[in-house]
């Protein structure tokens, strides 16, 4: 009866240590198969398993995403000063007593210091050919030329953010596509077509249409919120250029 006793303590000893460390085992099995799936699927296999071709298009995919967040960080700069240089207009130019000494207070980048240099050399008498244009209609050409070019500067770049975001994800498509199909040849040349054999090779080529995906959201949002902040910045250039030409129409 003892020894019957003895083992059921040890049987129950045994169930109450297997009870408290069976969470631990299966989460550090956990943990082992995700580094081994991770290991064995992820990007570095990936990157050691592909040929040239799937490595030229990661790169370039690489190279459109740093580009990309380049323009954003630059244009959002830009922007940035540029409303900082329309404030400034606001509060110290018109107080001045003239075009000319106002003009020096602004800094050299200003695009409103541009329009006033091309309204201040329109306004002045033509020779030449332009001599019989009407003083008031070559200003108002000459400032609305002036304004398209601080447009055009402006929205420079913006184009290549919708190129990478129209493209990019194409540009991952066809990394997955050529990666299934050298997965394809494989199995076939080895004929081996269990589930593990297919599973892990295309798992890995559809890293490529997530990689496209990822460089395309951020170009296409960034490219949206710029547009939207450049139309602010235009507005405020057309306003001062046309207190600009009222103001010199006048004398």
């Amino acid at each position: 009866m003892n020894t019957i006793h003895k083992r059921f303590k040890h049987l129950l000893l045994l169930a109450s240590l297997n009870l408290f460390w069976a969470p631990v085992w299966s989460q550090s099995a956990s943990t082992n198969a995700n580094e081994e799936i991770e290991k064995a699927f992820g990007l570095m296999s990936l990157l050691e398993q592909s040929d040239w071709v799937a490595k030229i298009t990661l790169i370039i995919l690489v190279l459109m995403s740093v580009s990309s967040w380049y323009v954003i960080i630059s244009k959002l700069l830009t922007q940035s000063h540029v409303f900082k240089m329309a404030q400034e207009i606001n509060d110290a130019f018109w107080a001045c007593s003239s075009i000319q000494a106002g003009e020096k207070t602004l800094s050299e980048k200003s695009p409103f210091k541009f329009l006033i240099h091309v309204a201040l050399q329109a306004s002045a008498p033509q020779k030449g050919i332009l001599a019989p244009v009407e003083p008031k209609t070559w200003l108002s050409i000459s400032i609305q030329r002036g304004t398209s070019q601080i447009q055009g500067q402006m929205q420079g770049g913006l184009s290549w953010l919708a190129t990478v975001g129209s493209t990019a994800p194409f540009v991952g498509l066809f990394g997955t596509v050529w990666g299934i199909y050298n997965a394809l040849m494989k199995i076939g040349l080895t004929g081996q077509a269990s589930i593990d054999k297919v599973a892990g090779p295309v798992g890995e080529s559809l890293i490529m249409t997530a990689i496209g995906l990822a460089v395309a959201v951020p170009a296409v949002l960034g490219y949206n919120w710029l547009v939207k902040r450049n139309k602010a910045v235009l507005e405020s250039v057309n306003a001062f250029g046309s207190d600009l030409h009222s103001v010199l129409s006048s004398k």
